[in-house]
This record gives structure tokens, C-alpha cells and sequence, in this order.
């Protein structure tokens, strides 16, 4: 029997919920009038939206490499990631524009008490769903999962803050706060996909990570075998669930092919199980004293490169 995949049904899971977040704050929105209900409701439409793209970057991420795609299709994440933080600046923008319509045109709320006892009910399945696929992401190191769960966490926020301006309405009679806590809850959620965005981008262009980087040079600078005399040219990235690495190992002059292939085999396993995801390393055998020597043949070969960056 196939072993269960945690973190697709995370996001099946919330992709259900999400239709169900959904419903009942539209009719939130439908019995108060309220422009900052409204405004929640245009974020879990975004929110519902994102899901679905989400669910499916996953299901791409998960493929295996093919003809076309030698490296796999982990790189989805970034955009899948970046889909979403892109999805909500839209919805940020959605609610900037009605909360201007609502102080020119006018504001007036009505059913309150409906109104904030929905949106309560929305914010607490939203609160459990986004903690628990957070954790399943984290679990697991996956960023999808991850980001998933901190979009759903804001749906809690911006509920919260509608409950919020609502039952100070109520009590005080003061309608510009709704306006308000829709401008509050737009910045908000701005901020939020900001960061997502920025994930994108970092992954997208390779951005090195330190964590790798310290765990990586931790094992070539302390437990690599003796007969490795030096090392250069360590380069990661990292995609989904798989890191990929390459390196320049510098060797004594007569050491054996074989000698050679089983010391980088060994620091090889020693990388690999120094990260907490997979690894693909690709280690390249040079000679110590021979070193200059044996690279003179590369010398011109890339036009915008120097030798030093690549030998």
C-alpha cells in the first residue's frame, strides 16, 4: 500500500475549508452591508483562487524528472509561491478601493450581531486549518505548505479585525471605523504577500542560503577524509524538497581513481546526511600540485567567464 502524502492532503484539506471560509463570510457580507466584511470575504476569494494554484504546484512539484526536465519540477515552488503573494496584493488592492467607495459614498451596517457571530466561525476554522497545515509544512520542510498556512493564518486576522470594528460600531455608533479596519486589514495582508513575493524571488534567482552553506563547510572544513587536500567552488540551491550541490575536491598527485572515488563517496554521504533535505552533490577530482596545469586546455573556453570562475 502507497504510504499516505502528508502534505497533499494538508492542502486538499484546505482547499475544502477554504470553499467553506468562504460561504459563510459572503454571507457575513450579505446580512451586515459591511465594507470591511466585504473586504474579508474578497480576501478568501483570492484566498480560495490561490489554493487552487497551490494545490496544483504541488501536484507538479511532485513529478519526476523526464526527458525535458532533467532536474525535476520542484522549481514550481517558487512560482506557486509567488503566484499566491501576487494573488493577495490584488485582494489588498480590491480592499483599498472599496473602503474609498465606502467613505464617499457613504457607510451603514446593518444585522451585526449575525454578521460578527459568522465571521467568528470563520476566523476559528481558519485558525485551525492554517496551524495545522503550518505544522505539516514545517514538518516536512515544505515551502508550499508553509506559505499555505500563513496565508490561511491571515484570514484569521482580518476576520478578527472585522469582528473587532463591528462590535466597536455597535457599541459606539462610530461607521468610519469600518473604513478603517479595512485600510488596516489591506496593509496587512500586503505585508504578508511582500514576503512571499520575496521567497519567490530569492529562490527563483538561486539566493544562497546560509543554513546550507554553514552545514555544508562544516563538514568539508572538519570531517572531510585526509587524503582531500583542499576544496573550491562550492555552489547550492536548493528547490522543494531536494538540494543540489557542486564542488571541486583537490586531491595528492598519484593518488588511485579508486582511492579518490571512495574518499568523495564518503564526504559526499557526510554532506547529504548534514542537510535536512535531499541532495544531489556533483564533485569534480582535480590534482594538487597539477592543478594550474591540467586546466591550461580550458583557458578561453567560456568568452564571458574567467578561467578562476569555473576550473
Amino acid at each position: 500500500m502507497a504510504k499516505a502524502d502528508p502534505i497533499k492532503r494538508a492542502l486538499l484539506i484546505s482547499l475544502v475549508v477554504a470553499s467553506i471560509s468562504l460561504s459563510v463570510k459572503i454571507a457575513a457580507f450579505i446580512v451586515t452591508d459591511s465594507t470591511a466584511a466585504l473586504s474579508d470575504a474578497a480576501e478568501s476569494v483570492v484566498h480560495l483562487f490561490a489554493v487552487m494554484f497551490v494545490v496544483y504546484g504541488y501536484y507538479l512539484s511532485r513529478k519526476p524528472a523526464d526527458d525535458d526536465h532533467h532536474y525535476g519540477h520542484e522549481r514550481i515552488e517558487f512560482l506557486s509561491v509567488g503566484a499566491e503573494g501576487a494573488i493577495i496584493i490584488v485582494a489588498g488592492i480590491t480592499i483599498l478601493y472599496h473602503a474609498a467607495e465606502s467613505a464617499i459614498t457613504g457607510i451603514e451596517i446593518q444585522n451585526m450581531g449575525t454578521g460578527i457571530w459568522l465571521l467568528v466561525i470563520a476566523a476559528l476554522i481558519n485558525f485551525v486549518l492554517g496551524n495545522y497545515v503550518l505544522r505539516v509544512g514545517r514538518k516536512h520542510n515544505n515551502m508550499i505548505a508553509i506559505s499555505n498556512g500563513k496565508h490561511t493564518l491571515t484570514d484569521v486576522w482580518t476576520s478578527g479585525g472585522v469582528v473587532t470594528a463591528l462590535v466597536i460600531i455597535h457599541y459606539t455608533g462610530w461607521m468610519f471605523i469600518d473604513v478603517v479596519v479595512s485600510i488596516l486589514i489591506a496593509g496587512y495582508i500586503m505585508f504578508e504577500a511582500y514576503k512571499l513575493l520575496r521567497f519567490s524571488v530569492r529562490g527563483i534567482m538561486d539566493t544562497r542560503s546560509s543554513l546550507v552553506d554553514e552545514a555544508l563547510k562544516k563538514i568539508l572544513n572538519e570531517q572531510r577524509p585526509s587524503r582531500i587536500k583542499d576544496w573550491h567552488h562550492l555552489r547550492h540551491r536548493s528547490s522543494g524538497s531536494t538540494t543540489w550541490v557542486e564542488l571541486h575536491l583537490v586531491f595528492e598527485d598519484h593518488i588511485s581513481l579508486k582511492d579518490a572515488h571512495d574518499d568523495a563517496t564518503l564526504l559526499e554521504r557526510r554532506m547529504i546526511d548534514a542537510l535536512n533535505t535531499d541532495a544531489v552533490i556533483t564533485l569534480h577530482l582535480e590534482p594538487f600540485d597539477a592543478h594550474d596545469e591540467s586546466h591550461t586546455i580550458l583557458e578561453g573556453a567560456n568568452k564571458q567567464k574567467g578561467l578562476d570562475e569555473f576550473a
